[in-house]
Formats: structure tokens, sequence, C-alpha cells
């Protein structure tokens, strides 16, 4: 078999700068892998658990904004990268997924590690690329050079996401001896210019010209990278429109002068008319997904007359069931326009300023309700996650599992603007959060800390077993041994299944896995030790760290309550 068409795969990812692969070991795969580990311009790192090496593939490329490669043998590896896949899919996160495969007539006859792979990730993947099985001829190399520049630049181009090649390779394919690996320098790649996005004048005149004449403008923000270029018109806006911005915190909005960080704590409320009043006329939002149910709740109920949602490119979700115009530009782009908007000198929008004014009351209380609510109440993971956010360092990033780790998170909101916040909020699950981070890890010189639950924890450990450095790894664990959110969610709360059906109550710890991994751990049970064990646990080390809080899972459920009925007393 010419393996040179494969070699070459290496080196068209090198030339498109992308420079981090990770590999899972295998046999059928070594071509390809022979090909990365070789190639003097790619950072290479093998990972045994294809679940989790798919998931750490996927935090490096989200660190890096690059595509980052995926290698895998054929079979049921290929299968475990679905996770990853998915959730790289729903938050546009490029990945380069290649898997090795049988030889077509191979397939459905029963031999060892043989699947059907064509396809393999369904309507998950932004597009599934098969190469050529026979590369003698000169038009299949030709076929298959092309095919791995049209992948990559598919990768790449809004809205990015992963794309999946699928290699399939016959015996023999391990070279005779090392030197017949080279990459050749005569290949082309297909390099691609992307146009940039704009409205014409009189789009723009238009759009303008409806602004003005909306009286109770919301502008929201759903998951993001964090975007200094948005800060500055956004509180512009704010500032001279007296429009309120709403950003939960996987927005990255934080830096955002007067954001309402915490509209999923008082839209909680039931308080006669206030849903009412926060109905807005325009309601005006970009990025992804958002956390807050009650913030969906609201704008479902309470619909606005229009909903402009501004992105790109890509597919656009209706979550808030009220979509009415798609406006293709970026972001920035809009909002610095908008920011210009200048109204007359006699402007007075009297119902904008009340309507704006309603938020940040509401904003206000739960700013002060947070505060002083905590030290009256039993220690337990809210206060812990909420002190644990208020000594993050600077120029660091914040990782989020899902449950109750990023609604803890979510309630206490961010303050910190050098701080950047990742969360898997694409699917949404609870595996991979401890590999994600990871993925950061080896490629960020930043402290990465991630605030988890015992179950997303211990089923992700998977994430530590390599022998790579990962000194600036922080893992803050809340281990209340169960599933907590399900004493929050009515319905399984009621039931005499919840503990063993629906909580899974464990009895570990993290003490053995810090032992195993060689991390530096802390234990803390007490409000008195946690001031010293932050300042211990965010210094520098040669090692990661563990910090674990053990906790009764319905001790904290009764705390969260309380924290929600206070809302009535506060004025």
């Amino acid at each position: 078999m010419n393996l040179q068409p494969i070699y070459n795969i290496a080196e068209t990812c090198s030339r498109y700068g992308i420079s981090q692969a990770i590999l899972s070991p295998g046999s059928r795969c070594a071509p390809i892998t022979l090909a990365f580990v070789r190639h003097p311009k790619i950072n290479c790192r093998t990972i045994t658990d294809e679940r989790s090496a798919a998931f750490i593939g996927m935090g490096i490329a989200q660190q890096l904004k690059k595509p980052t490669v995926l290698v895998c043998t054929s079979g049921s590896a290929a299968y475990n990268y679905a996770p990853a896949v998915a959730e790289a899919f729903f938050q546009k996160i490029p990945l380069l997924v290649i898997t090795a495969d049988r030889p077509p007539e191979w397939i459905d006859q029963l031999d060892g590690q043989t699947i059907r792979q064509t396809e393999l990730y369904g309507r998950h993947i932004k597009k599934s690329y098969n190469l050529p099985v026979d590369l003698d001829h000169p038009d299949a190399q030709w076929h298959a050079q092309r095919l791995i520049s049209e992948a990559i630049n598919t990768a790449e181009e809004f809205p990015a996401g992963p794309v999946h090649i699928n290699v399939p390779l016959r015996e023999p394919f391990y070279p005779k001896d090392s030197s017949e690996i080279t990459f050749d320098e005569a290949m082309k790649t297909i390099s691609e210019t992307r146009a940039t996005k704009d409205l014409s004048s009189r789009e723009w005149e238009t759009l303008t010209e409806k602004w003005k004449k909306f009286n109770r403008i919301l502008i929201a923000g759903g998951q993001n990278n964090i975007d200094n270029r948005l800060s500055a018109p956004l509180s512009k806006i704010i500032k001279d429109q007296k429009i309120p911005v709403v950003g939960d915190i996987i927005s990255n909005l934080h830096p955002v002068e007067d954001l309402i960080r915490h509209a999923d704590l008082f839209l909680g409320q039931d308080k006669n008319g206030l849903h009412e009043s926060l109905q807005p006329e325009l309601l005006v939002t970009f990025g992804n997904s958002t956390i807050s149910k009650n913030v969906k709740l609201l704008l479902r109920k309470y619909q606005p007359q229009e909903h402009w949602h501004i992105q790109i490119g890509g597919y656009v979700a209706d979550t808030f069931k009220s979509l009415s115009r798609i406006i293709r530009i970026e972001p920035e782009t809009f909002f610095k326009k908008v920011a210009e908007i200048e109204l007359p000198s006699t402007f007075d929008n009297q119902k904008q300023e009340n309507y704006y004014h309603i938020w940040q009351i509401e904003e206000r209380k739960s700013s002060r309700l947070l505060q002083t609510f905590f030290p009256h109440e039993p220690f337990g993971e809210f206060e812990f996650i909420r002190e644990v956010m208020h000594n993050l360092p600077d120029n660091s990033n914040l990782h989020l599992a899902n449950s109750m780790a990023v609604r803890y998170a979510n309630f206490c909101g961010l303050e910190n603007p050098s701080v950047e916040v990742f969360a898997n909020r694409g699917t949404s699950g609870i595996d991979g959060s401890n590999s994600t981070t990871v993925g950061h890890c080896f490629t960020s010189e930043r402290i990465n800390t991630l605030i988890t639950g015992d179950l997303a924890f211990f089923y992700d450990r998977n994430a530590f077993w390599h022998n790579y450095e990962m000194k600036n790894l922080r893992i803050v664990l809340v281990n209340n041994h169960a599933g907590g959110i399900f004493r929050i969610i009515n319905g399984p709360d009621k039931l005499p299944e919840l503990e063993e059906y629906f909580e899974t109550r464990q009895k570990l710890t993290a003490k053995l896995t810090a032992e195993e991994f060689g991390f530096e751990y802390l234990h803390c049970n007490k409000r008195s030790k946690l001031t010293n064990y932050l300042k211990e646990f965010f210094e520098d080390s040669d090692r990661p760290k563990i910090l674990e809080l053990e906790t009764l899972s319905q001790e904290n459920t009764a705390t969260l309550k309380t924290f929600k009925n206070t809302f009535r007393d506060i004025k």
C-alpha cells in the first residue's frame, strides 16, 4: 500500500497552522500516528481512553481557537469520540477527527475491530470524508489531498466545528524501517479567504430607525468566549441608552459595566407583577446557549414584539419562540454601530429608562442578598463555591462542570474581568469536564480552576491517566456523595426511589485519586479553614491540586431553598 498520502496528512495540517494532536494507541492507525509523531512542527500527546482523549483535544482547540487533531484506531475506539464530537459541534469548536478503518470489503464480515464507520457521527459533525482506499493512482492521491484541505477549511469556517476523516487502510500499514516516513514538500494545499460580512447603508438605516421606535429594549448574551471588543460598546449602550444587558456566567460578559448577572436569581421570585414589568418590546440576542431556566421561562411567556439574533453564519435556534430577524454580521460590528446611534437632543425615553431601572433594582437586591446571606447558614457547597470564585487568580480560566456546579456559579456571578469561563454547555452532559480542563492546561500557562461535583469528577478520572504535566490544574470538588440536583428538581425530590435510583449515592472521596495521580490534596470541612486553604490552593506548585468539601445533599438543598425564599423579605 502506498502510505505517502497518509503521511502527507500531517504535513497538510501543519501548513494550515495546526500544531496539536491527541493520539490514542492502536494498530490500524499506525501510519497516521507515526506521521504526526514524526512531524517536527506538531506537538503530539497520547491518551489511552478515547472518550477522555476527545474532550482533551476539544479543550486544546477551545483554548487555541485552532483545530486539534484526534487520531484513533478502528472499531468502538472511534465511537468513544462521540460525546466530545457532539459537544464540540454545539459549541462550535473545530476538531479534525481522523479514524483508521478496515477496507470496505471487510465491513460487515465479522472481522475484528470493524464497525460501520462511514458517517459514524451522524448529524453531530459538520461534514464526513472517506479517503480512497487505493492510493497508488495519481488521481487518488490528488483526491485524498484535496479532501484533507477541504476538511480543514470546513472545520475552521464559521460556524467552526468538528469534521470526520475516515481512513481505510489495507495491510501492511507499518513502515519497513523508520527512514520511510518523509513529507512531500511539493504538495499543495487549498487556502481559503473568508469574506467579512456587513450590512448595506440602507439596511443599517432601516435597523436604526426601527431601533429608535422601541421603548423597552433588552439585550441577552448566550455562551461565548470572552471578547473584550464587546465590552466598550455594550457598556456605552447601557450607559447612554439605558438598555439592560443580561448575561449569565457562561456568556463571558462580566467585563461589561452594569451587566445584569443575577437574573436567574430574581426571576425565580413569585413577586406580583415583576415578570410582566420585565417584558421587552425588542429582544436582541447573540451567542449560544443560556443556563438560566428562569430567563427562558420569562421570555417565552412574556414575548417581545420582535426578536433579533446577531450571528454571522450557521443555523439559529429560536430559543425564546419569538425569533423575527436574523442579522448576519459579527456581534462586535452590530453593537459598535448601535452604540453610535445619535439620539435627538430632546430625546426623553422615560419608558426605556424605567424598564432599565427595574432590572437594575432587582440586580442590586440580589447582590445584597449574596453578601449577607451565608454567615447565618450552615457551611455548605453554595458558600464554598462563592468563596472560591471571589479568590480566583487574575488572568486565569474558570471551568464549570454541569448539574449543580455551573448553577451555583451562575447564582454567584463573576466580577473579575480577567477570568475567562468555560463549560460544556453544548450538550450539558457531566462527561468530559475534567478532560476538557486538562486540554486547557496542556496549552495555556494560566491557572485552570475546575469547579465540579462528585459524579462528574469520578466519572471522568481517566482525564488524569497520562504522563503529561498539569501543574496549573486546580480542582474544586464539592462532594455530597450523590447527584444533589435531583433534590431541587420538582418530581424526583418527592419519590421514594430518590436516593438509590436518581441521586446514585456513592462513598468515594478524592483522597485516593489524588494519591494515585500525584496531586496535592486539601480537605476542607469548616468555614474557618477556607481562607487559608484557598491561599494555599492557588499558590504556585509543581503538581496539580484538589480542594475537596464533603457535605450532605439534604443540607445543601435546605440552604438553597432558604436562600431563594429569603427574596420575599428583601425590600
